[in-house]
């Protein structure tokens, strides 16, 4: 029985994702001559919203993700967007009216540093898709041609309030390719949970990862690859010079016409960088390495958006707040290598002091699923050590940061009016380890329900091989 009402739920799913994948693509705009040479967006988004009702959650403890906390207030979704914010708002006709008073909403949580799809669950070799090792630089890469929408850890994730996530490629290499945002949705594509519009990005390492790979651990690949953090930073800039010679031929070709330089998939993706197109994710741990990292950005004219894992930003806080870079990181995951050897558990809490973006991200397949308790983690390590934030400032390193990494701010990441209805109704305080994630919406739909377990997505992958009696 249970196999049967699992099977109906995802043909129903199917159903939806069949009007999904009929949805229309989200073209690049640009006109230019360079966007006429060639499609830079040629795996476009097929999202479309699941179907949705006008939803009115009730009397509910409000954290906008921007810092606000609201009591006894409403929050009105409609049309898949934040249609209403305030107390005692008009449930009208055809709205499905939540009491949730004692219960908690809050802007549905976007991790920044996911490796679902590329690192899928179960987690053997032939699932193991987020490095491109045959080289220190592969930017020609792109996390999204190794990801399996069938991993069930987008639906653990769900359960855990995630609505979107960052998808990047690991961190062995120099440049790792580039990363994707979806949407926290099921399809059979990832293009049909591609963030419409979300710019793409870079991942970058630096540190013992790289060194590792190709040097000391092994030193497979002679000839350019690096073994020392010398020869990190003499690859970057080698890259970097490559980059800016073959955006200067094609802004020759635009200028002046004549021969159409030959296309290059790794300078297409870092000249991207160099003309704000593509954002830059920088895996670093150590803050002299960060320092001279964003040293090197202003070297070759380029932007780093955010650091990741950053065990050591609290060191150069006042600097990351100064060239408004993001910062993200763990509540308390450390020293398990010498670059993590000197983190400390005020991490998040003296990065937010200092006026910096701090975001709480995960790196884990499991780490996703509680992000809500990580953040409280950090919280109160900040407050034993005299930072004082609030519960509502704390919820801002879980969706407005991340989203304002990504370059999704406009669209998700907080409650207000006209943005995605992106939203997670808590059955508690978000931030105690006995709350869960009661409901989840994304654009407004339903995605998933705690008191209805047969409502919970299922893929595929999950419903496995029937026996001969599952038939009957």
């Amino acid at each position: 029985m249970k196999i049967a009402m699992r099977l109906a739920v995802a043909l129903s799913a199917a159903t939806f994702l069949t009007a999904c994948s009929g949805g229309e693509s989200s073209e690049n705009d640009t006109t230019d001559d360079k966007a006429e040479a060639f499609d830079r967006d040629p795996y476009p988004s097929t999202y479309t919203p699941y179907p949705s009702g006008a939803v009115l959650l009730q009397n509910a403890t409000v954290y906008d993700g921007v810092g606000n906390v609201f009591e006894n207030y409403d929050v009105l979704l409609e049309g898949g967007n934040i249609a209403g914010l305030g107390e005692d708002l008009d449930a009208g006709d055809d709205v499905e009216v939540i009491d949730a008073s004692g219960k908690f909403v809050t802007p549905g949580i976007i991790d920044n540093h996911s490796h679902l799809g590329v690192y899928p669950s179960p987690g053997v070799s032939a699932h193991q898709d987020g490095n491109e090792i045959s080289g220190p630089v592969t930017a020609e890469v792109w996390a999204e041609h190794g990801v399996w929408p069938q991993d069930p850890g987008f639906t653990r994730a769900l359960a855990g309030g995630v609505t979107s996530m960052q998808i990047l490629p690991g961190s062995a290499n120099l440049f790792g390719g580039r990363g994707v945002t979806l949407k926290n949705v099921l399809s059979r594509t990832v293009q049909g949970m591609k963030f419409p519009d979300a710019p793409y990005t870079l991942k970058m390492a630096c540190g013992e990862n790289p060194k590792r790979v190709y040097g000391y651990g092994g030193g497979r690949f002679p000839g350019g690859a690096p073994y020392s953090r010398m020869g990190n930073v003499a690859g970057y800039r080698n890259s970097w010079i490559e980059a800016k010679a073959y955006r200067e031929k094609w802004d020759a070709w635009e200028a002046d016409g004549g021969d159409m330089p030959t296309r290059n998939l790794e300078l297409d993706t870092l000249s991207g960088v160099l003309d704000g197109d593509i954002l830059v994710h920088m895996h670093c741990y150590r803050a002299d390495e960060m320092a001279q990292v964003i040293d090197m950005s202003e070297e070759f004219g380029y932007e780093v958006t955010s650091f990741h894992h950053a065990v050591e930003s609290y060191k150069i806080a006042d600097l990351l707040a100064e060239k408004n870079i993001c910062s993200s990181m763990w509540a308390d995951w450390w020293g398990f290598k010498m670059e993590a050897y000197d983190g400390i558990r005020e991490n998040i809490p003296l990065v937010h002091h200092a006026g910096a973006c701090a975001i709480v991200h995960s790196d884990s397949d499991i780490g996703i699923q509680r992000l809500n308790q990580e953040a409280a983690k950090a919280l109160a390590d900040g407050r034993r050590a005299g930072i004082e934030i609030s519960d509502a400032d704390a919820w801002t390193w879980l969706s407005a940061n991340p989203a304002k990494s990504l370059g999704i701010f406009d669209q998700t990441g907080s409650l207000e009016i006209g943005k995605d209805a992106d939203v997670v109704l808590w059955n508690g305080d978000p931030f105690s380890s006995y709350s869960n994630a009661e409901r989840v919406y994304i654009d407004g739909a339903l995605m998933f329900d705690l008191e209805q377990p047969d409502f919970t997505p299922v893929t595929d992958f999950e419903l496995g091989q029937p026996g001969e009696g599952d038939l009957k």
